[in-house]
């Protein structure tokens, strides 16, 4: 296994600016925000009067918070090579996680990689599962490389979001499948189906709600998702990506979990830290941990 550091760099879509004080400022196409974040656990570069022209600031509020400032209910921007529709919620998210770009990138090329064998290998489809898919990133990603996606989350919100980036990323007309269910009720349902997949990305959250009223927790849930993982991979599959922003988790327990493939298929796994470059500083801020195996 080899640990490694994914970082994503400025762009014209995206630019971390600034961050300290446990909050990153940032700028999302023309638009900037100053939201919490408590890895930033350092000083500011920049003035206070720098941080003051943000068009949105987020502030908390009970559970919850809300953003102030003069800023549009939401907005595009390109990034990635896609396109996605930013809309600030209430607990603090746009809906774009630009420290993803990598993994994006690395599935996307094993896809294309795959495609481009000789017609004799090239005659099967690409499958890609995307569970706890949000707002479809890796779907986008995956579909644009010609692969076919089903792209599940429990959220009838997320779903809706995902399929609004489809559309303006110009993958509306893509073999994509988009369901709205419990993750690990749709797992056991597609291996009751024989359903098969070469490719799965799963984004696990620390805790959430199914839409029939399912429960899932990250300590209680994650090794049966693992379980079940497997048993929908197809006899040949490409690569399996974890993400996690599960606080108080090392990569290491993802990677450890990959391991069962590496006895099934052979391959290799990688690990590391999600990270995005300051365009300020050479800081770079710590947005969450990864692993991932490829045959």
């Amino acid at each position: 296994m080899d640990r490694i550091t994914l970082i994503t760099n400025p762009s014209a879509g995206y630019e971390l600016i600034d961050s300290g004080g446990e909050e990153k400022l940032e700028r999302f196409s023309e638009v900037v925000l100053a939201r919490p974040d408590p890895q930033a656990l350092w000083e500011k570069k920049l003035a206070t009067s720098d941080w003051g022209l943000a068009n949105g600031k987020y502030e908390r509020e009970g559970k919850d918070g809300k953003w102030v400032g003069k800023l549009p209910k939401e907005w595009q921007v390109e990034f990635g090579g896609l396109k996605f529709l930013i809309k600030p919620t209430s607990f603090k998210h746009t809906g774009l996680f630009p420290e993803q770009l990598s993994n994006w990138q690395w599935g996307s090329e094993l896809i294309k990689r795959q495609l481009a064998l000789s017609e004799v290998e090239r005659g099967r489809e690409i499958s890609v599962l995307n569970i706890f898919g949000y707002t479809g990133g890796a779907t986008l990603a995956s579909a644009q490389a010609g692969a076919s996606v089903t792209h599940v989350d429990a959220s009838k919100t997320a779903v809706a979001w995902a399929r609004e980036n489809a559309k303006l990323s110009g993958l509306e007309g893509k073999p994509i499948r988009w369901i709205t269910e419990d993750a690990l009720t749709f797992l056991k349902r597609e291996i009751k189906r024989g359903v098969k997949y070469d490719a799965i990305v799963m984004d696990p959250p620390a805790f959430g709600h199914g839409p029939g009223g399912e429960v899932w927790k990250f300590e209680e849930n994650f090794l049966e998702l693992l379980k079940l993982v497997e048993q929908v991979l197809s006899e040949k599959p490409l690569f399996v990506l974890i993400n996690g922003y599960a606080a108080g988790y090392s990569p290491l327990a993802f990677a450890y979990n990959l391991e069962s493939f590496v006895k099934k298929f052979g391959g290799s796994i990688e690990y590391g830290d999600l990270n995005i470059a300051e365009s300020s500083s050479d800081r770079i801020l710590p947005c969450g941990i990864f692993a991932r195996w490829k045959a």
